[in-house]
């Protein structure tokens, strides 16, 4: 089993800036993967970013927040991070991270789940 808890969502004006946090326990954390994943009210949830455990820490960004979101994990903490800059009204939603077998934009293929932090951008 392994437990994730996100933290570091709020409410924030355009163009600010906020960090996440994914805390992940268990016996076998640290050999997942890291997928962070977005749901607006009546919209699908969405791929965000990815980061591997393994290879140096490979990273993913669906296209819409390249540039402004940046993926990292300290391994020693099991924390991976979002840090999200340059933040728009669009990037409203609750945030997941999740732990699976790979980096994969598909939320289904994932086997563990925080409980979600919103993020409120106002315009």
């Amino acid at each position: 089993q392994v437990q994730l808890v996100e933290s570091g969502g709020g409410l924030v004006q355009a163009g600010g800036s906020l960090r996440l946090s994914c805390a992940a326990s268990g016996r076998t954390a640290s050999s997942y993967a890291m997928g962070w994943f977005r749901q607006a009210p009546g919209k699908e949830r969405e791929f965000v970013s990815g980061i591997s455990w393994s290879g140096g820490g490979s990273t993913y960004y669906t296209d819409s927040v390249k540039g402004r979101f940046t993926i990292s994990r300290d391994n020693a903490k099991n924390t991976v991070y979002l840090q999200m800059n340059s933040l728009k009204p669009e990037d409203t939603a609750v945030y997941y991270c999740a732990a699976g077998v790979k980096v994969l934009t598909n939320p289904q293929l994932y086997d563990y789940w925080g409980q979600g932090t919103q993020v409120t951008v106002s315009s």
